[in-house]
């Protein structure tokens, strides 16, 4: 499960990425016209909250269960979490416990 999480990882920064990166080409650093494109309409702002309370529930879960069985690197998660999105921070945290794990047995 390792290498599929990894990959996820990887997937999960480059994707999300893909699509904006040529927005920020675009418009720049526009932090006012993300927030309104980004709530443009009813669908996109249930998309944004619905990611939002993702990763509010993720962050905790990486604290709680990271302290708990003592992950290591278990910050990164929440860096690729809070500066990429749940995409990047779920699969890179899962991935550090089962390398955790498996260097444990």
């Amino acid at each position: 499960m390792k290498g599929f999480y990894l990959v996820l990882a990887i997937l999960g920064t480059a994707v999300p990425y893909a699509a904006f990166v040529p927005w920020l080409i675009q418009h720049g650093v526009d932090i006012p016209l993300l927030l309104q494109h980004a709530i443009a309409n009813p669908i996109s702002l249930f998309a944004w909250l619905d990611v939002i309370i993702s990763a509010i529930a993720l962050l905790g879960f990486i604290i709680v269960d990271g302290g708990r069985h003592r992950v290591p690197y278990r910050g990164f998660a929440i860096v690729g979490t809070l500066t990429i999105g749940v995409s990047c921070g779920l699969p890179l945290y899962l991935y550090l416990k089962e390398r955790h794990k498996t260097a444990n047995l």
